[in-house]
């Protein structure tokens, strides 16, 4: 069998296959959820950590936070996946909570906050849903920026309870 070119179209498509394959839970083994991996597959810039894997809370790094958190809360429109679909975008203007994430990951790391203290996590709310937020490491309390509320709260208080989250490098799950 000839393996397709690294990058290419009918690459990323056989990753997807093997993936599907082996699809391996979020929280087993360090293994990415399967729509965030696909998402790497196509635009691993999107998926690169650096930097310090946790961060000071400044008045500036606050004000960021919030502008960040609140820009993209409004300017996504909510829609979910289709049905058995789990798609993953950092550039998304419509989509579910994870083009949330990522869209608020992306615009933090281009206002200077550093990848590695950027965290994507999947939790179960108070409800038994499943959910993605995005959990800044600091020296203090973690904390949560969610397309659900405007208020960013430490995690401690969010009512979440986290099943896997991306370390410092965003490849690496737990």
């Amino acid at each position: 069998m000839r393996i397709p070119r690294r990058g290419s179209t009918a690459f990323v498509s056989l990753m997807a296959v093997i993936m599907l394959a082996c699809a391996v839970p979020a929280n087993a083994g360090g293994q990415a959820p399967l729509g965030y991996q696909l998402m790497c597959l196509k635009a691993p810039q999107e998926c690169k950590g650096g930097g310090k894997a946790k961060i000071t809370v400044t008045t500036d790094v606050m004000a960021t936070l919030k502008r960040v958190n609140s820009h993209v809360n409004r300017t996504i429109k909510p829609r979910y996946d289709a049905a058995g679909a789990d798609v993953w975008s950092a550039s998304a203007t419509s989509g579910d909570c994870e083009d949330y994430v990522l869209a608020k990951r992306r615009a933090l790391i281009k206002a200077g906050i550093p990848s590695s203290s950027l965290r994507i996590a999947y939790v179960k709310t108070r409800k038994g849903e499943g959910h993605a937020i995005l959990v800044v490491k600091t020296n203090g309390k973690d904390l949560v920026l969610d397309n659900l509320t405007a208020t960013i709260k430490p995690l401690s208080q969010s009512g979440y309870r986290i099943l896997s989250m991306s370390g410092a490098n965003p490849l690496n799950w737990s």
